[in-house]
């Protein structure tokens, strides 16, 4: 135990390590618990409900030294002694030989605990890049679209094909524009009929060209020219399904940075209406890290691990829960999927389409969350990344009263 002078632990902290060890099997190298921090007058402030193991997340927030037992050979002490982080050098090391174990209770009070760091922009090897299929549905609100498709022309990438799906729009200004795009850039295919996200997006990964797939809203507003290259430099990765970007309002804070299963016993997205400078929690709103799921507003991911899950389920999720149920699919394969925020952009949340309060859109909500219960059991299933502590009715990481 690398225990820093001046914490303490919790009564029966052994014995809680041994036992979850012991359940686990012989093979765990790593066992960590949650924390608290102890004020000047000794009382207990801060506490930290922790996801399990994150490996993505723990590059940028040690989130596990000091409040953890390990099995270690002692040349590798040895090895790491002169190094001033030798504590968390440990762990990693330790780490690679297997999962490390969450004890999901509080036994470590600690004096300080490490901040954490927030990530450098990536160094991209753009030109390394594959080719990316961008698809766009829309239907029309010529305005945003003309403003996406001007962001996706501003995107700093060598190999783009843009399709943008016309869901049967009738306005006069969009059917101008969609027939004033450059074929030799742009693709429309025409989807008629009734909405149904999964379906416009199937039909044109049935047609894209691009190793990569970008599934993009018309809502999307670029602010930078390095998001679709920081995405796809992760989606590239051999143990990343889905990536998922930052997303903003446009009144600046947060609405998508990740996606935490079973919060209102379905899906939510994670730490929404904070804005990037709060510290939100421990900062985990500005670090890159896997996650269960991410939002398909602007998600990338490679063609061929979307078509070896089936795509996107057209019958139980036309509209909403779509990008959770691929997710959780790709993950099932060993494809996790990963929030990027270093992808920034901003979205105007189902402006195009408007909210589903009519009795037809709000029955239909009410199946595919249905579904989505029945089939990955989000109304008692704890996400790995959050913490039963944590409140499931909060968009927010806050502790569960």
């Amino acid at each position: 135990m690398l225990i820093a002078v001046g914490d303490r632990c919790a009564p029966g902290t052994a014995a809680a390590y041994c036992a979850a060890i012991a359940k686990a099997g012989s093979g765990v190298r790593i066992a960590y618990a949650d924390d608290d921090l102890l004020n000047k007058a000794g009382r207990r402030i801060s506490p930290h409900f922790k996801p399990d193991w994150n490996s993505e997340l723990f590059r940028y927030f040690d989130y596990i030294s000091s409040a953890c037992v390990l099995r270690v050979a002692p040349e590798l002490l040895e090895s790491v002694a002169e190094a001033d982080d030798w504590r968390r050098q440990i762990v990693a090391r330790v780490a690679e030989q297997g999962t490390p174990l969450h004890v999901r209770r509080v036994l470590h009070h600690r004096r300080t605990r490490p901040s954490p760091v927030l990530p450098a922009a990536l160094d991209v090897p753009v030109r390394e890049l594959p080719p990316v299929t961008v698809i766009v549905p829309t239907r029309n609100r010529v305005d945003l679209l003309q403003t996406c498709l001007a962001g996706i022309e501003g995107t700093n990438y060598p190999d783009i094909e843009v399709v943008v799906v016309d869901n049967d729009s009738d306005d006069p200004h969009t059917l101008a524009l969609l027939s004033s795009l450059d074929p030799a850039r742009y693709r429309v295919l025409r989807h008629d009929g009734a909405f149904n996200y999964s379906a416009i997006n199937n039909r044109a990964v049935a047609e894209a060209r691009g190793r990569l797939l970008c599934l993009l809203n018309n809502d999307i507003e670029m602010i930078e020219p390095n998001w679709l290259a920081t995405m796809a430099v992760q989606a590239v990765r051999e143990d990343v399904g889905a990536v998922g970007a930052r997303l903003l309002y446009p009144d600046g804070r947060i609405q998508h940075a990740g996606v935490v299963i079973g919060v209102g016993n379905a899906a939510g997205h994670a730490h929404r209406l904070l804005r990037p400078d709060e510290e939100g929690y421990f900062k985990r709103h500005a670090l890159p890290q896997f996650t269960s799921a991410v939002t398909a507003a602007c998600l990338v991911v490679m063609r061929e691990r979307f078509l070896k899950v089936g795509g996107l389920d057209e019958f139980n999720f036309a509209v909403a829960f779509n990008d959770v149920d691929l997710c959780m699919r790709l993950n099932r394969q060993g494809w996790q999927s990963l929030y990027e925020p270093r992808a920034t952009l901003i979205h105007h949340e189902s402006v195009s389409r408007g909210f589903d309060r009519d009795p037809v859109g709000a029955a239909r909500f009410a199946g595919e969350m249905a579904a989505l219960r029945r089939l990955w059991r989000t109304d008692e299933l704890v996400d790995p990344f959050h913490h039963p502590e944590l409140s499931r009715m909060s968009e927010r990481f806050v502790v569960a009263l």
